[in-house]
């Protein structure tokens, strides 16, 4: 199993999200966050003096898929998500040995 970790732009989570669900990927985990990469934040101008937000408003999808699920689900975070400007985010593949289901104790492939 794989989790996918991606670091978007928080105008567009509803429209990946919707993009998932219609593949059937829906379960998934959802954190509002702030961050910047190369993007370094913004200066923004607020009553005639300009300050600088290094911290920007992101969102992390966080979603578990069956190896071969992998490639299609990057794919349609790629596709969505893009909008071609510096700070659109970025994908996180971790490996994934074993989940627990915490209802019942089950184990293995969620």
């Amino acid at each position: 199993m794989k989790k996918i970790e991606a670091i978007i732009r928080p105008e567009k989570f509803e429209m990946v999200k919707d993009a998932l669900s219609e593949k059937g990927f829906s379960g998934m985990s959802v954190t509002q966050i702030k961050g910047h990469g190369d993007q370094k934040g913004v200066s923004e101008v607020w009553r005639g003096k300009r300050y600088r937000v290094d911290l920007l408003d992101k969102t992390k999808l966080e979603i578990v898929v069956a190896d071969d699920a992998e490639k299609e689900v990057v794919e349609i975070i790629l596709d969505v998500a893009k909008t071609g400007s510096i700070g659109d985010g970025n994908i996180y593949i971790h490996d994934i040995s074993t989940v627990y289901r915490i209802r019942n104790g089950e184990q293995g492939e969620i």
